[in-house]
């Protein structure tokens, strides 16, 4: 009796997952609509004290932007 109702209880599960209402898909930013942090002579830096949120950063270094891809191998 138990079984049956953990079937049920995934069945239902399941079919909520897959009839339930899709979010719909945000579009792609436009390359001027994204806020990357700048390096600007003159510009002032933010003191932040605490938790906040900094809308345009001036970084002094940013770090090597450039990626590798992870080759792992393993498992059988």
């Amino acid at each position: 009796m138990f079984w049956i109702v953990i079937a049920i209880l995934a069945i239902a599960v399941v079919a909520a997952i897959a009839l339930g209402p899709k979010p719909p898909q945000a579009p792609d930013p436009a390359l001027d609509e994204i806020d990357i942090p700048s390096a600007d002579e003159g510009k002032p830096i933010p003191v932040v004290f605490g938790t906040m949120v900094v809308k345009s950063p001036n970084v002094v270094w940013y770090g090597d932007i450039s990626y590798e891809p992870v080759k792992v191998s393993g498992g059988k």
